[in-house]
């Protein structure tokens, strides 16, 4: 017998199960994760998280319908917001390959009805140094909302209003929608083609991404499988509806919803690993065009822009080491990111504005390290014990201003006399509460009884102290 082979043999066996054995346990912990923010209302959607070319997590949670209670999986298509800038910046970079368009072209060129807008050129727009106004501010304030506004009613508007530029070009980076909706207009015209055929012929279908394309579901609805619906909640309730819902009356998005380039783009989990893989093997745009949509760039200043074609971009040492984007709309709260240095992808996509995507954490348990601040976890408290602390809580320095807090299915709900938050709070203590708010941002509130009978309330953000009350 050859003991050495044999010995060998047994080494390999070993260190296959304890590989085995570690990717359990780290799938084991991110699941575990992953179903504490669900119970938390922090998470509803589909999660898929790689590290060198293998898949160690993929998952739904909640539903992606709330009337008849699908749920979420790897196949499941959302709305991706701002991640969907991405795919219109390697569009143009294709564009620019195909000699239908210069980086450097004036915008007029191709969108001559801007001559207000002359002198920023496609460059500007990319990297977000154009100056041109937010079309979510002025443009979505005097918009009449009697009809869903388009990308044509869009250039309409500007050119009719002839807007002056809110900075010269390239004196500094202003993330700005207008760039993108500007930009997927001039993939329009230079194509030929309408902004889904183009993406689907030149990077959807190629790719084999069969779960994305641009989708309007206002505008222009269809019955589509396994979708998920964007929520928010109904004011004073846990129950979940669409935005325009007329319990929730924010109608912005639905009139909105006809413009694309800043958003958009529908897509599952899997059709956007593809769509990582793909960039990174260079399966789509040569080392070269890759490099100039992940560059760096600078200001006329010289400041430093970390942005790309619809990327976030990161170097080290002058080197890439990441690259994603976030995104909010709607419903919907997103994240791609892919580690460059750690050949790591993670992609997250809810189908509800308070839903987060906890990045560090996700790190933490990919590299076994202890996270500075970790996402507190919700305990459970009796009824009396958190309708004690219901009340209306006034501040010793600005004695104009109520805090009212009040008590709905086991959670805290701040408001003020003045605005209504409709903020609600789960408890991480007998007297420390943790807000859900949008995108995960941080919040908490602090109760102090007193010897005197009163109720100390101290509010933080990210540790810092924001606001404070007395209820007598």
């Amino acid at each position: 017998m050859n003991y050495k082979n044999l010995i060998l043999g047994l080494l390999l066996c070993a260190i296959s199960t304890y590989s085995l054995g570690q990717n359990k346990s780290v799938e084991k912990r991110l699941d575990t994760l992953f179903n504490m923010l669900a119970a938390q209302n922090q998470f509803s959607g589909s999660v898929l998280i790689a590290e060198q070319g293998k898949v160690l997590y993929k998952a739904g949670k909640g539903y992606s319908n709330e009337l008849n209670k699908a749920r979420n999986n790897p196949q499941t298509v959302f709305e991706l917001a701002s991640c969907s800038k991405q795919f219109i910046g390697v569009g143009i970079a294709l564009l620019h390959r195909e000699g239908k368009i210069n980086y450097t072209d004036d915008i007029t060129r191709y969108l001559p009805e801007l001559q207000n807008f002359k002198g920023v050129k496609i460059y500007d727009l990319l990297h977000h140094t154009s100056g041109i106004p937010e079309f979510l501010a002025g443009f979505r304030e005097n918009w009449n909302n009697n009809k869903i506004a388009t990308n044509a009613d869009l250039v309409q508007y500007y050119a009719q209003r002839k807007d002056t530029l809110e900075f010269t070009p390239n004196t500094r980076h202003d993330y700005c929608n207008t760039n993108y909706a500007l930009l997927a207009t001039i993939i329009e015209r230079a194509s030929g083609q309408d902004l889904d055929s183009y993406l689907s012929t030149k990077i959807f279908k190629p790719l084999k991404m069969d779960r994305t394309f641009i989708y309007n579901r206002r505008l222009a609805p269809r019955d589509i499988s396994n979708y998920a619906t964007g929520y928010v909640w109904v004011p004073n309730s846990f129950e979940k509806a669409t935005t325009d819902d007329e319990r929730v009356g924010r109608m912005m998005a639905c009139y909105m919803d006809g413009i694309v380039g800043n958003a958009k783009v529908n897509s599952t989990v899997e059709d956007m690993y593809k769509w990582i893989n793909a960039l990174k093997s260079n399966q789509l745009l040569s080392r070269q065009e890759f490099d100039t949509v992940m560059a760096v760039s600078q200001t006329n200043e010289h400041k430093k822009v970390n942005y790309g074609f619809g990327f976030d971009v990161r170097q080290k040492e002058y080197r890439l080491k990441s690259y994603g984007h976030t995104g909010s709309w709607d419903g919907y709260i997103t994240l791609t990111y892919h580690d460059v240095e750690k050949d790591r992808t993670i992609i997250i996509l809810n189908n509800f504005d308070k839903g987060i995507c906890p990045y560090d954490e996700i790190v933490g348990i990919l590299e076994d390290k202890p996270v500075a601040d970790p996402i507190p976890k919700k305990i459970k408290l009796p009824e009396a014990a958190l309708r004690q602390f219901a009340g209306t809580y006034t501040d010793p320095g600005d004695t104009a201003t109520k805090h009212i807090i009040s008590y709905l299915d086991h959670h805290l709900v701040y408001n003020t006399d003045k605005v209504d938050w409709d903020m609600r709070f789960f408890p991480t203590s007998a007297n420390t509460f943790q807000a859900i708010m949008q995108g995960g941002a941080d919040g908490s509130m602090k109760f102090t009884p007193q010897s005197d009978g009163t109720i100390q309330l101290e509010m933080t953000q990210y540790g810092h102290k924001i606001g404070e009350g007395v209820r007598k």
